[in-house]
């Protein structure tokens, strides 16, 4: 086995060397224009090609599809050897995070032929159809409304915070088949974003970027095939695509730009400076420091074994609400770590005085606010964690 792995090393090694642009390399804000699903260009589309081509943006998932049907102890190989070569998989979104594996899972065989390439090559770009004005942390009570008009769907209502849609090609969307129920009254839909009457309007938030939208259903006709799972089965595939999303999210990411790839010892000894044996005088930030850092390694411990332990089966369960907590916790402390570092370099926005690196981070610290919201608020988690995996009721009633 260690043999094998160390021919692939060396076969994924030669490959990056030979289709891995080098003007990207490290190349943060490529990075993040690909997972958003921004318009690539240049070197950026030909490594999207590149990647998608060899499917190894979705190392693990069926060769048959076009993935890459490598071995979990592959992929990791496989990233690691990008690691080392400062590049970063051009393929990502809501299709490859979320809504792929739960294709794999729920889909059939046509919906599944007809969406997995466009998804492992980055050619198709999916937004998520969850949240409403008026069902947030209670996703079950949405109202979008889909009718059954004979040979089609009929969809009229609005999403919010659907990040991505305006770059988006579909969307994975819980609408409302039933109204005399609540849970059982929900499907699962796919639908094509240029579809006439489907409206996007983006919202800019306070770190000045705006990945989040509204959108808006108003009379949009949906193919009758394109109803993934039973009618009125959607909540259980909308419940099991969360637990990929918070998979993906436990990681703690967020894009935190050129900072947050730093390591914060470093960051620290450029912005406060160290004594002569090399430590920061400020014991108590430097304790601070350690502290996080062994959190930080820890939570990358956790989830290599969690991927060990999965031993090729790459299903998430209930842990993931643990691991997102933690994960988005550890990434809110890096960013207020980080401008606490820099100092008075950290209150930089926009113009002259501040390089790029700690306008990112500034903005970045902004973002990073949603982390615990996203993908479940953690109060949502930590019910999640209580019932489901320490087994306490409902209620809790205190001792006298």
């Amino acid at each position: 086995m260690a043999e094998d792995l160390e021919a692939f090393r060396a076969e994924a090694r030669a490959w990056i060397e030979a289709n891995f642009p080098k003007s990207l390399k490290n190349n943060e804000a490529a990075a993040m224009a690909a997972m958003m699903g921004e318009k690539l260009t240049g070197d950026a589309e030909k490594w999207r090609v590149a990647m998608g081509e060899k499917g190894w943006g979705t190392p693990t998932w069926p060769k048959e599809y076009g993935g890459g049907g490598l071995s979990s102890a592959q992929a990791r190989v496989l990233q690691q050897e990008l690691g080392r070569a400062g590049a970063r998989s051009p393929i990502g979104g809501m299709g490859v995070m979320m809504f792929g594996p739960t294709l794999i899972e729920y889909g059939n065989e046509e919906q599944k032929r007809k969406h997995l390439p466009g998804i492992i090559k980055g050619e198709e770009r999916w937004c998520q159809g969850y949240s409403e004005p008026g069902a947030g942390s209670d996703l079950a009570s949405l109202q979008t409304k889909c009718e059954d008009k004979g040979d089609h769907w009929l969809v009229n209502g609005s999403k919010i915070w659907t990040s991505g849609a305006q770059y988006a090609t579909w969307c994975f969307c819980l609408v409302r088949t039933d109204n005399t129920k609540k849970h059982e009254g929900i499907s699962f839909l796919l639908i094509d974003m240029k579809t006439p009457g489907i409206e996007v309007r983006p919202i800019k938030l306070i770190s000045g970027n705006s990945p989040f939208c509204e959108t808006f259903f108003t009379d949009v006709k949906v193919p009758k095939e394109n109803l993934m799972g039973p009618l009125n089965g959607g909540w259980t595939i909308g419940k099991r695509l969360l637990q990929f999303e918070r998979q993906g999210l436990s990681g703690g990411g967020g894009g935190g730009g050129a900072m947050s790839q730093k390591p914060i010892e470093k960051l620290a000894a450029e912005y406060v400076g160290v004594d002569g044996a090399g430590k920061l005088e400020d014991t108590d930030l430097r304790a601070r420091l350690a502290t996080h850092t062994m959190e930080q390694k820890a939570m990358m411990l956790t989830l290599g074994r969690v991927a060990a332990e999965a031993r090729g089966n790459n299903s998430p369960s209930t842990v993931t609400s643990i691991l997102k907590n933690a994960g988005s916790k550890i990434a809110q402390e890096r960013h207020e770590l980080s401008l606490e570092i820099m100092g008075n370099r950290a209150f930089g926005w926009e113009g002259e005085g501040f390089n790029k690196e700690e306008i990112e981070s500034v903005r970045a610290w902004l973002s990073g606010k949603a982390f615990t919201i996203y993908g479940g608020s953690q109060e949502i988690q930590n019910n999640i964690i209580s019932k489901r995996i320490l087994g306490l009721p409902d209620n809790l009633q205190h001792a006298s």
